[in-house]
């Protein structure tokens, strides 16, 4: 039963990445009022003076993709992490290889790099929150 409804999570996210990533009308974020505020915000204060559209960017990428580690490591188990995260860089190289086709849509190689981090970082809190805990004695 837990192997299905896994499944099924897994199935759901993997169309929610699909079209966040693939739609051919992808959302203009000069049009978007609360990112160009939340960057203003951003630019206007010293201590985040650094964190520009390519930083919020490339953070989205990092954790779009954390779940996908967190759910294939589940579904794989402990002796196949290392399958989760050549399905996780998988998946990122062929989302990027459409994307080359698709004229409203931008193949870079730094969603590759974010999006296997997102991976990663997933993968390491299953490896965290799985390990055994210290019995209180």
């Amino acid at each position: 039963m837990r192997h299905r409804l896994l499944l099924a999570v897994i199935g759901l996210y993997l169309l929610a990445v699909a079209w966040i990533t693939l739609n051919p009308s992808p959302g203009d974020p000069k049009r978007n009022a609360f990112l160009e505020g939340l960057l203003a915000a951003f630019a206007a204060t010293p201590a985040l003076a650094w964190i520009d559209y390519d930083v919020v960017e490339f953070t989205a990428n990092v954790l779009l993709f954390v779940p996908m580690g967190v759910l294939l490591a589940l579904l794989l188990g402990r002796g196949r992490r290392w399958l989760a995260l050549s399905l996780g860089v998988a998946a990122s190289l062929t989302i990027e290889f459409i994307q080359l086709f698709e004229p409203a849509r931008v193949s870079d190689a730094r969603d590759i790099v974010a999006n296997s981090l997102g991976a990663i970082i997933g993968i390491g809190l299953v490896v965290v929150a799985s390990r055994p805990r210290p019995s209180a004695a």
